[in-house]
């Protein structure tokens, strides 16, 4: 993926389960003082690749990174383990998480490690 500092949205694709919405974006852009990478659809080990590659490439490019989590229907411990490696290289933050991630971080317990945040909007302003 190319990740840039343009203000410009950029698409890259992310396969999907079978039958869970393949073609699904990955959606990258600059918004405040952080880079936000907004996934879509299942994040597990078979469909984690895109995702991975992102967060890191935003990670080594700036200092700030966002993922946009409020549009991701499922994640497992395949998730959890790429947001640990990355926030260990840049200051990542989560973004409006849904329901089942708040519940996969609290028994985790990776809500007390991550920079967990309401809104998008909270988490490209420091």
């Amino acid at each position: 993926m190319d990740v840039s500092s343009d203000d410009k949205p950029q698409y890259s694709p992310r396969p999907g389960h079978d039958g869970g919405g393949g073609g699904e974006a990955c959606v990258q852009y600059a918004a405040g003082d952080a880079w936000v990478i907004a996934a879509h659809g299942e994040v597990d080990m078979t469909t984690i690749a895109p995702l991975a590659d992102a967060l890191s490439q935003a990670a080594a490019s700036h200092p700030a990174v966002v993922l946009d989590a409020s549009h991701l229907t499922f994640a497992d411990s395949t998730f959890l383990n790429v947001l640990l490696r990355v926030h260990g290289t840049t200051s990542l933050r989560i973004a409006a998480p849904t329901p089942q991630l708040v519940r996969l971080f609290e028994l985790t317990a990776v809500d007390t490690v991550l920079d967990v945040r309401l809104t998008v909007e909270a988490a490209t302003h420091p």
